[in-house]
């Protein structure tokens, strides 16, 4: 296992995290989670030098927080180290920070997290937390040892994320990034700005969900002309691993075979060269190419009045398109159509198009993700 540091105090952490979003699940029900399995998971994962385990409020149905409590509770908390996050959406009032840090607590059976996040920061939820003095809340937990490091996941536009670096000493953040994902919400970019400031980041979705994981034929044919052997989660994996600044790579691996082959990854020390970064470059523009919608999830075109899910429905359709997830989309698109979140609810009236910073022809767009993910 490959170690790094992460806050001032140079904390040392593996590379590869485990995210506990993705535990194995009986009947299909996430809130049923495998224990067994899920136990298989993290000691094999404690046991082979993973030492940063990061869940949240809401994973699992609630759940994840609860069984990661059991399966830490026989062990030295030395060995690891514990990130969950605080659910801002349900936060109305100051003393709610508190309430759901304590309830947190009580689920995970510690009287401290190590690494505490504000959790899927916009600029909505960040402008909330402002007016309820989320600052005065951080200082309140740090003093009474209930936290020892604070930082923020985030989930919007690159502008926001470094208003949101500029409003607070953070310890870390928690970025989404991967090869496919440089230039979406934080990126690259957000990766640099908070070097800058001296603040440690945290990767989510390196696989992008597992969609990383299995490449379409003319993605394979560029990882062959590589003088190494790799595997698809390999050149996933490597590109972050290349690049400056990251602390921790999350992965929420469900199985114990997927954690074994990243564990093996992550214990090679080589990282991408030139020749290989040029390799990946063309692997994302072929990914971009697939790409049906231009939607960045901004949600200036929400709410919808009618009920359109207008960027979910685009994710499924750019989903099918690039990633081959045509089961999984169909699937989830029939939820929308059950619920009335469908494009068919579109009746047309524009505000969406007028909204729209891509200029995008949202109109149509939807008919023609409407007659692709029901054929």
């Amino acid at each position: 296992m490959q170690y790094r540091y992460i806050t001032n105090d140079k904390l040392k952490v593996s590379l590869l995290g485990l995210g506990c979003m993705r535990f194995p699940i009986i009947n299909n029900d996430p809130s049923q989670i495998d224990r067994e399995k899920a136990f298989e998971i993290l000691d094999y994962a404690l046991e082979n030098g993973i030492n940063y385990f990061d869940t949240a409020y809401p994973y699992h149905g609630g759940k994840s927080e609860e069984l990661v409590g059991d399966f830490f509770e026989k062990h030295d908390r030395k060995e690891f180290y514990l990130a969950t996050k605080n659910p801002v959406w349900l936060v109305e009032k100051h003393e709610d920070f508190m309430h759901y840090l304590d309830e947190q607590l009580v689920n995970l059976k510690t009287n401290y997290v190590d690494f505490y996040l504000l959790h899927a920061l916009s600029k909505k939820t960040f402008n909330k937390i402002k007016n309820i003095n989320f600052q005065k809340f951080i200082e309140k937990a740090k003093s009474d040892k209930k936290i020892h490091y604070i930082g923020f996941s985030f989930h919007d536009e690159y502008e926001v994320f470094e208003e949101i670096i500029d409003s607070y000493p953070w310890d870390f953040c928690q970025i989404q990034l991967n090869y496919t994902d440089k230039y979406y919400q934080a990126g690259l970019k957000g990766l640099e700005y908070a070097r800058s400031k001296g603040i440690d980041v945290v990767i989510m979705e390196p696989l992008k969900g597992g969609k990383l994981a299995n490449s379409p034929k003319e993605i394979n044919q560029i990882w062959n002309e590589s003088k190494i052997r790799r595997s698809t989660p390999e050149w996933a994996l490597k590109y972050l691993y290349s690049l400056h600044g990251i602390s921790v790579v999350l992965s929420g691996m469900s199985t114990l075979d997927q954690l074994k082959e990243n564990i093996t990854i992550t214990s090679k020390p080589d990282i991408l060269d030139k020749e290989d970064l040029e390799l990946i470059d063309r692997a994302e523009i072929i990914y971009k190419s697939k790409l049906k919608v231009g939607c960045t999830s901004c949600n200036y075109c929400m709410p919808c009045p009618s009920g359109v899910k207008i960027p979910n429905i685009f994710e499924l359709y750019n989903n099918k398109s690039v990633y081959n997830t045509v089961d999984e989309s169909k699937k989830s698109y029939k939820n929308l159509l059950d619920n009335n979140g469908s494009a068919l609810e579109c009746i047309e009236c524009g505000l969406c198009e007028k909204a729209c910073p891509q200029n995008l022809s949202i109109i149509a767009l939807l008919k023609d993700a409407q007659k692709d993910l029901t054929q």
